[in-house]
């Protein structure tokens, strides 16, 4: 119950970041060309809503396994070769996100102590930009719940979006359908052929 509340929102809050940035974005083109103005902020939360989108969409992508990768050689291993090649790719990840989350800490706090502000909205920089630690965080947080899935045998990999395998889910499904049309109109035909 609880789990399917978060997900909804999590959910809910990407879909708000992405309706956000297409409005905006469409009201700024409107504007600039059909009105000859425009909002001069625009550009600057456009930018923002894209980094909180891509930042809080990695971490969800993890968890959803939306993310593209190449794990044809994995697959090829043995199921406990994919599990140890697995936790090395998590170790990895960690580390990346490790030092990205560092960085960010680093950063966020001089934009804090210096107390600089946003080009063209009185927001502090530092809060404007969070999401370099949130996003991060919560990245560790998704390759942390991964790991432990793959150590207690509840997944084997990433599980990755196969988009080889979903092409040619698709033609299967087109063929499929190709031949039960040809097979309503031998049908038909031979209906009309009989009277």
């Amino acid at each position: 119950m609880v789990r399917n509340l978060f997900n909804q929102l999590e959910e809910a809050f990407l879909s708000l970041l992405l309706v956000a940035m297409t409005l905006l974005v469409f009201v700024e083109v409107v504007m600039r060309f059909g009105f000859n103005t425009g909002i001069h902020w625009a550009q600057e939360m456009t930018l923002l809503l894209a980094a909180w989108f891509v930042l809080y969409g990695a971490s969800y992508g993890v968890k959803v396994g939306a993310h593209i990768g190449v794990d044809v050689f994995v697959k090829l291993l043995p199921n406990k070769a994919q599990r140890f090649f697995t936790l090395v790719a998590v170790a990895l990840c960690l580390i990346y996100c490790g030092l990205f989350l560092y960085g960010s800490w680093v950063y966020l706090s001089k934009m804090k102590m210096i107390g600089i502000e946003l080009e063209d909205m009185p927001v502090e920089k530092w809060i404007a930009m969070s999401i370099l630690l949130i996003g991060f965080a919560m990245l560790m947080f998704r390759f942390l719940q991964l790991g432990w899935k793959v150590i207690t045998h509840q997944a084997d990999g990433f599980h990755f979006t196969d988009e080889a395998e979903d092409s040619m889910e698709i033609a299967r499904e087109l063929q499929e359908m190709e031949a039960k049309e040809q097979a309503e109109k031998t049908a038909n035909s031979d209906k009309g052929s009989r009277s």
